[in-house]
């Protein structure tokens, strides 16, 4: 029996490869399957696109692209676009990047990052795919992600328009006191392309990239966020994306299993009238 709306992130199942995700989400009967890059590049992109289709997945979205500062950042953009159409699915995650290389100028990067999420539009609109702006927790701020709330990421996809929208990612937005009224916002708009959650666990590892944990470990009300996308008239994918060294090195069916099991039991069984 498939889970309702679930889809596994390939990033948290980090040692497996597309072909391992792919069977696992089948066993598991998980529909969904967000896929990374780097994944879809060990198997081929056209193995990959053959082995989500011919398991009747649903790509529910590809990650990533975005890091604008980086030199060759058009090129591989158009790519990630081009790859996310020949998957099948309508959406791209844009991660947009931190601080150029030798620079502590905040708002030049911010002005980089808007021109070019608005100059990769058109192109990502005419392949039919939908760019989805990740705003990341502040702390990412330096080396992965200038666009840090909601705020600014709804800011930026309206400026871009061309179907440009937002990802809401329960880790990276969850202590923001603005949280509830700009997810009403994003969703009035029709901007919600993606969903992700993980939870917030303490004491942060040294890497703190690795600090998130299965929903239902940590300190994040998942169950509130969810249902806030849910008022907002978002009704797609629940994409579990989790890194966390620990969830990495435990073997790949086991991890499937508490997804489905917290997915139930934190998010279906109390978005239940």
């Amino acid at each position: 029996m498939s889970v309702d709306r679930l889809s596994l992130n390939t990033a948290t199942t980090k040692h497996w490869t597309l072909a391992e995700a792919v069977a696992g989400c089948v066993a598991a009967g998980i529909g969904g399957i967000g896929l990374w890059r780097d994944r879809v590049a060990e198997a081929g992109l056209g193995e990959a696109a053959r082995l989500v289709r011919e398991a009747g997945l649903t790509v529910t979205s590809l990650c990533r692209g975005g890091f604008f500062a980086e030199p060759g950042a058009v090129r591989d953009n158009r790519r990630a676009v081009d790859e996310a159409a020949a998957l099948g699915t309508d959406t791209l995650v844009l991660v947009c990047g931190g601080l150029p290389a030798g620079s502590r100028d905040l708002p030049a990067a911010r002005r980089l990052v808007a021109d070019g999420i608005a100059a990769l539009g058109p192109y990502a609109e005419a392949k039919g795919v939908r760019l989805a702006i990740e705003p990341l927790h502040p702390m990412f701020c330096a080396d992965r992600a200038v666009v840090s709330t909601l705020g600014q990421a709804i800011d930026l996809a309206e400026a871009a328009g061309h179907g440009t929208g937002v990802v809401v990612d329960t880790y990276h937005v969850w202590w923001d006191p603005e949280l509830e009224r700009q997810i009403g916002r994003a969703g009035a708009a029709g901007l919600i392309h993606a969903f992700q959650v993980c939870d917030w666990l303490l004491p942060l590892p040294a890497d703190a990239l690795l600090g998130r944990g299965h929903v239902g470990d940590g300190h994040i009300d998942i169950p509130r966020i969810a249902r806030l996308v849910a008022d907002a008239g978002y009704d797609g994918w629940t994409e579990v994306e989790i890194f966390n060294q620990e969830i990495w090195d435990t073997p790949g069916e086991q991890t499937l299993r508490t997804l489905v099991e917290r997915h139930r039991t934190h998010l279906t069984e109390q978005a239940a009238p």
